[in-house]
């Protein structure tokens, strides 16, 4: 099995001074998508889904029309959700970040005040990605290693969906603990493309990560974190 997962393309935050919650995509980002669906409509793929956010579903779109698919939106894969701060300053959401990233390591699972908790977050990515394999014959065998039982291996399978969802489903094919930094422990751009490859075992199978946000189809001023 491979599993190729893909971050949206840049989102318009802000509009005029005030912050979007479930934001579309600027120019740039409609642009990298574009580039990103190029980069991709050689490969086969089993199966394409797509967070139900706005600026993933966009980024899918080019993608989808390529390869002539319908589009398949995975509930699971949506991103960390924010407070209610649409409309409000983007001040207000800027010093919500800097409290945050000013707390101890263990207070940053609480996660942003009136949004979803990284806690809560990471076990929905958790959980949704067990399922997701499950749903395909793929389980995590009762052993202290990330070692899993064979199922579907000889799919090949896209997820268009954000920085946070993808990290934390890395993370989990790896076997590795979360932690309240999966954004940072595993930085993906915007339109970047990562892989993670099943691995025969002499008793089973792993997950190897074999590329983190490819961005070799984005030139360098088209880029964007």
């Amino acid at each position: 099995m491979e599993i190729v997962l893909i971050r949206h393309g840049q989102p318009e935050w802000v509009r005029e001074g005030m912050q979007i919650v479930d934001p579309p995509l600027t120019d740039l980002g409609h642009e990298q998508a574009e580039l990103m669906a190029e980069a991709l409509v050689g490969e086969e793929f089993d199966e394409v889904l797509v967070s139900p956010l706005q600026r993933a579903r966009q980024t899918a779109a080019p993608l989808y029309r390529k390869l002539g698919r319908p589009e398949t939106v995975e509930p699971w894969l949506e991103e960390i959700r924010d407070p209610g701060w649409h409309g409000t300053p983007r001040e207000k959401a800027q010093q919500a970040y800097e409290e945050l990233y000013g707390r101890t390591a263990r207070d940053r699972w609480e996660g942003l005040v009136g949004g979803e908790s990284i806690r809560e977050f990471t076990e929905r990515i958790h959980s949704g990605a067990a399922g997701f394999l499950a749903e395909r014959g793929i389980t995590r065998v009762e052993h202290e290693l990330p070692i899993w039982s064979p199922g579907e291996l000889g799919r090949k399978i896209a997820l268009v969906a954000h920085a946070g969802t993808n990290s934390v489903t890395i993370g989990h094919l790896l076997g590795l603990d979360p932690t309240p930094w999966e954004w940072d422990r595993f930085v993906i751009g915007h339109a970047s493309i990562s892989r993670v490859e099943a691995l025969p075992l002499h008793d089973g199978w792993t997950f190897s990560l074999t590329s983190l946000s490819g961005a070799e189809h984005l030139p360098p001023g088209r880029r964007s974190r």
